[in-house]
């Protein structure tokens, strides 16, 4: 009896019995993860994972660089882009909704060399996001004490917030689900808060009673010049603002990631992947456009930060809306929102911590990592994934010698090299699979998902993003300076180390359409939601049963 044949056998007896004995055979083939999410976790988690500390912090670099016309365009054109990235993605991911997500996609449907690509890199680039949250987080903290940036009070956060974020991830891991809904669900309320500042504040309800609107499209202008003058200025302006956008502009890959423990995976998967393109147009888009609304791209504290010392008390107000607030002579707001965007930054980096540590112990699991690092404790923590992952935020240490805004520009060239390198991976698996549908004769529109617009929509996602990953460190060249060429094209030089290391290593080999496996764990997937009786619960409905909605409807039917 083939492998196939178990699994099938193995899910018909549960099938037969009850939700219970399925979890047991589910919970064997996803390694040991439990399909607990429901609709409203999945959908706040996936927005949540959307809205980082670039959104509100960030993102000031490109508008500084840029001007607002720059960040707009720029902004709105990768969101699109990685919008076809999300269409792929999402095709993929719903019809084999596996532990691993896109990583093991990737090993399993093109190459095993380009599954450990994607481990690692997806690794590095979820570690090495935890100093730059850390970094930023004390930034932010020095909107109330400037002396928050000497080298005294900054160790002292770096190392109060590692210790913390190490209690939780050993301590409190149960709790992750329910956690994060509420975490992002804050992270939610921030920002509509801050649209609401925008629309308020230009219509005229401001201390001023001036109603300035898109004065500052006119004055100081749309278009800002960096690094040169005149219109090759303005289009190395609009780079930069791309540049901004590549780091900041994320979503599908955490969609990807929490597939294997969604309750309904092709209902509620599809419902998450199917809102990322609403979530770009309101988070990303509108986020670009009131920004360049409510503050000029030569504001001189924004100026200080990204082209001054970015060191002193000038810098304190790190958010591009704070900085707004404080120019309008409002009081009591900025220090409400500087508290929600330091909770959004606590909460991300410890998110990242969790993330990290998953993601290794996923490596391991798959013979990808040192074999010791399967090892777990009785909470169920990879507890040597976790002190791996614990090195990473000591890099957090490096503003001790030099200034805060310098180290978050270290480490975000270093990560969006990164991310871009995960959404390259995820076009090329579908790529392939997309060629394997074809050669065996598989009618792709019985997929719980469809993605229109292809192969032509991964095409344009890989020359987009590829061209992005090789020229967005261009500045390092001109002049030439090793310190930034490293800072931007770290990854792009270990990608290939990885993958053809393994390659080598393991005598890996490309994985013909034909050969291609599109079977795999979906009969196990198929029996196990064949087995749920009751139906689908929408995200609207589920928030509803959390305020009490449903037993009124229960006492209500009874009577």
């Amino acid at each position: 009896m083939s492998e196939k044949d178990l699994k099938l056998q193995s899910v018909a007896s549960a099938d037969e019995g009850s939700i219970h004995d399925l979890d047991f055979h589910q919970r064997g083939a996803q390694s040991g993860l439990h399909r607990r999410l429901g609709n409203r976790q999945i959908q706040l988690i996936a927005a949540g994972g959307s809205i980082g500390t670039a959104l509100f912090i960030s993102i000031g670099g490109g508008l500084a660089k840029g001007g607002p016309a720059n960040l707009l365009i720029a902004y709105t054109l990768y969101s699109v882009v990685l919008a076809l990235v999300n269409n792929s993605v999402a095709e993929m991911n719903t019809y084999m909704p596996i532990a691993g997500g896109f990583v093991r996609l990737a090993g399993y449907w093109v190459d095993d060399a380009l599954g450990f690509l994607a481990g690692w890199n997806f690794f590095l680039y979820e570690a090495l996001i935890i100093p730059f949250e850390i970094t930023a987080l004390n930034f932010v903290l020095s909107y109330w004490n400037p002396n928050m940036v000497n080298p005294g009070p900054t160790a002292g956060v770096c190392a109060a917030v590692i210790i913390a974020y190490g209690l939780i991830n050993v301590l409190a891991v149960r709790f992750y689900g329910e956690a994060e809904f509420w975490l992002s669900g804050g992270k939610l309320i921030l920002i509509f808060i801050l649209f609401a500042f925008t629309f308020i504040t230009m219509v005229g309800g401001n201390p001023q009673h001036d109603a300035y609107g898109f004065r500052y499209w006119s004055n100081p202008g749309a278009f800002a010049t960096y690094m040169t003058t005149g219109d090759l200025g303005r289009f190395e302006g609009f780079l930069a603002a791309l540049w901004s956008a590549a780091f900041t502009i994320v979503g599908p890959e955490y969609i990807s990631m929490v597939s294997a423990e969604a309750k309904r995976p092709s209902i509620y998967i599809k419902s998450a992947f199917k809102t990322v393109y609403y979530r770009f147009c309101i988070f990303f888009i509108l986020g670009a456009l009131a920004v360049g609304i409510v503050v000029p791209y030569n504001n001189p504290t924004l100026v200080n930060i990204y082209f001054g010392s970015g060191g002193d008390s000038g810098s304190a107000a790190a958010s591009p809306y704070v900085i707004a607030m404080g120019t309008m002579g409002i009081s009591v707001l900025p220090h409400i929102v500087n508290a929600l965007i330091l909770t959004s930054i606590f909460s991300a980096g410890n998110t990242y911590t969790y993330c990290a540590t998953r993601t290794l112990y996923g490596l391991a699991l798959e013979g990808r990592a040192p074999r010791f690092l399967r090892y777990c404790n009785r909470s169920g923590v990879p507890v040597y994934c976790f002190c791996v992952v614990m090195l990473f935020p000591f890099l957090s240490f490096l503003q001790l010698s030099n200034d805060s805004a310098k180290v978050l520009n270290w480490l975000t060239t270093i990560v969006t090299g990164g991310g871009l390198i995960t959404f390259l991976i995820m076009s090329i698996t579908f790529l392939n699979y997309y060629k394997a549908c074809q050669v065996q004769g598989v009618d792709r529109k019985t997929r719980p998902y469809y993605g229109y617009f292809q192969p032509y929509g991964a095409w344009i996602a890989i020359i987009v993003q590829g061209s992005i990953l090789l020229c967005y460190g261009y500045s390092s060249f001109v002049p030439w300076s090793v310190s930034n060429f490293f800072a931007n094209y770290t990854m792009q030089l270990l990608a290939p180390c990885l993958f053809f290391g393994w390659k080598l290593f393991k005598k890996t080999k490309y994985i013909r359409p034909s050969e291609v496996d599109l079977v795999w764990e979906r009969p196990i997937i198929d029996a196990y939601e064949n087995s749920i009786v009751t139906p689908p619960t929408g995200f609207w409905t589920e928030m509803g049963h959390l305020v009490g909605i449903r037993k009124t409807k229960e006492q209500d039917s009874k009577s």
